[in-house]
């Protein structure tokens, strides 16, 4: 069966950095498929390559057997594939609802003409959408929040509505990019079911998250990647316990004495190794 998403040979390059090096990755449709790896790594610059943010030097993307390689993200959304980001993007001065309509409205089909000459068709249009936008944060678990400036929000519910905003596009695929971080332990189990919801409802996932053990619990398939490169990818049972991972996150024990690995030494503190149960 054909992956829905399929990328091959990508490479970036920032000056004198090479962020990708010759990088795949296939996500199977229905899947939640986690990409991991320690701090610098590649994993967002993956993301931002894959939504149309970056442009690769080399290789190509794929979504749904069409290439969406060289698109401008909005382009990539139209194409079906939705991101969310490490650092939330909502328009804190609007209102929640009015966030997840912007999203909505990737799908509108009232154009520029119907926009500036209002008919029954453009209203009945624009309310279907309110609908939609309003279900969707019934969805995500803060419909109650609809009137409210985005900006009150707790951080854990303007991550929900970061995720209603993207699924008002329909997408295929959705990314998340460090979807967990900042939550506590309450918050994060609540995110787990979420996730698991909506990928039963029919969307694909694809997040970059540095709790391993929300990773490993959740998700069909893992990808690895270390300095830019793909070193690991597979069922979680196998992708904890392979020593390249192990390494990755804590350095070589020969190379380590007491101290910490060379990954830790060059990149801070890492999360809990895949390799030790958790």
């Amino acid at each position: 069966m054909r992956p829905l998403l399929s990328a091959t040979g990508l490479g970036k390059r920032f000056g004198g950095l090479q962020a990708l090096d010759d990088v795949g990755l296939e996500v199977s449709a229905g899947h939640i498929h986690g990409l991991i790896g320690p701090n610098g790594a590649g994993k967002t610059t993956l993301f931002n390559v894959l939504t149309g943010l970056y442009q690769a030097d080399s290789g190509t993307v794929q979504l749904d057997g069409a290439v969406i390689g060289g698109l401008e993200p909005h382009r990539v959304v139209a194409a079906g594939l939705s991101r969310t980001f490490q650092n939330i993007r909502l328009f804190a001065g609007t209102s929640v609802l009015d966030n997840v309509l912007v999203g909505a409205h990737l799908r509108g089909k009232e154009g520029l003409l119907g926009a500036l000459f209002p008919s029954p068709a453009l209203r009945r249009e624009q309310a279907r959408l309110r609908d939609h936008a309003l279900a969707l944060l019934d969805y995500v678990g803060v419909g109650r929040h609809a009137s409210r400036l985005a900006g009150e929000l707790s951080y854990g519910d303007q991550r929900r509505v970061e995720i209603a905003r993207a699924l008002a596009a329909e997408p295929k695929l959705l990314a998340l990019d460090e979807p967990a971080a900042g939550m506590n332990p309450a918050e994060t189990d609540t995110l787990r079911e979420l996730l698991e919801r909506i990928r039963g409802d029919g969307t694909t996932l694809l997040l970059i998250e540095h709790d391993v053990k929300l990773v490993m619990g959740l998700c069909d398939r893992v990808t690895v990647l270390d300095f830019g490169r793909r070193i690991a990818d597979g069922v979680p049972e196998v992708v904890r316990n392979d020593p390249r991972v192990v390494e990755a996150y804590l350095g070589s024990p020969a190379s380590n004495g007491a101290g910490a690995g060379p990954a830790e030494a060059q990149r801070g503190s890492s999360p809990t190794s895949p390799g030790v149960a958790t």
